[in-house]
């Protein structure tokens, strides 16, 4: 059964595909592009060459930023959740800041770093970092005692407790939350290219709007932000799949 499980996603999109195609070509005003305009929108991209170089640079901001968040929040959440007393003193603050919608620092990262990766990166930097930040938190949060009973009974010093009991206890919980925030910083990327930079997708959909109402090239763009963000995040589930992960999500 699992040779056929590509099987129902594919008459899923085909379906789709064969409605918007239908609906695009009874449109009273041709407004809205259909399939094959769109995909000829993006073979027009790749002949000028902005399809490569508009995806690379949607890519290389979110790399950045995302890695950035990584590196940052997930050890910053572990402390919080293992330091009862940091947590108490440091999350009324991040409950303050975390409803806060990364676009709304779009002036500021302007205002800091001008028009340019700069102000894209530090966007997504900050739509990622307190989601990870929290999910962190909320991993070393639900470990069950039991575990840490165990080790403090083998003798485990606070350094080996964490290294052998913490870290692997919170890894599948963390992948989900690591899943979430890459999800998000993918979708703030493509607001930040609206406004902030002068290049990729985000950019690409809102210039083709101002440029003569290339609706082809904009619905081409929503296409390739779709695309891209399925395979970040199979390339995510796949993680799930490491053995050192694969206890968490139970067995088949």
């Amino acid at each position: 059964m699992k040779k056929f499980s590509w099987l129902p996603p594919t008459i899923f999109v085909a379906i789709l595909v064969v409605a918007w195609h239908i609906a695009a070509a009874r449109q009273a005003v041709p407004i809205i592009p259909g399939p094959w305009a769109v995909l000829q929108g993006i073979g027009e991209l790749a002949r000028k060459g902005l399809l490569v170089k508009y995806v690379v640079a949607s890519v290389f901001r979110v790399t950045w930023g995302y890695l950035l968040a990584v590196a940052t929040a997930i050890p910053f959440g572990l402390f919080l959740g293992w330091r009862r007393r940091a947590e108490m003193a440091l999350n009324p603050a991040l409950q303050v800041l975390r409803p806060i919608s990364p676009l709304a620092w779009i002036p500021i990262a302007i205002l800091w770093f001008g028009v340019g990766d700069l102000a894209a990166i530090f966007l997504i930097f900050l739509a990622s970092f307190l989601p990870l930040t929290m999910s962190a938190m909320n991993a070393v949060r639900n470990i069950p005692a039991i575990y840490l009973q165990a080790g403090s009974n083998f003798g485990l010093s606070e350094r080996q407790l964490m290294w052998k009991v913490l870290y692997p206890a919170v890894l599948p919980q963390l992948l989900v939350g690591l899943r979430l925030a890459l999800g998000i910083a993918w979708m703030v990327v493509v607001a930040a290219e609206m406004i902030a930079v002068n290049s990729g997708l985000g950019f690409l959909i809102i210039d083709s709007r101002n440029a003569g109402n290339r609706y082809d090239l904009v619905v081409a763009g929503m296409v390739l932000i779709g695309a891209i963000g399925l395979l970040l995040d199979t390339g995510m589930r796949s993680l799930e799949r490491l053995r050192s992960l694969r206890w968490g999500y139970g067995t088949d």
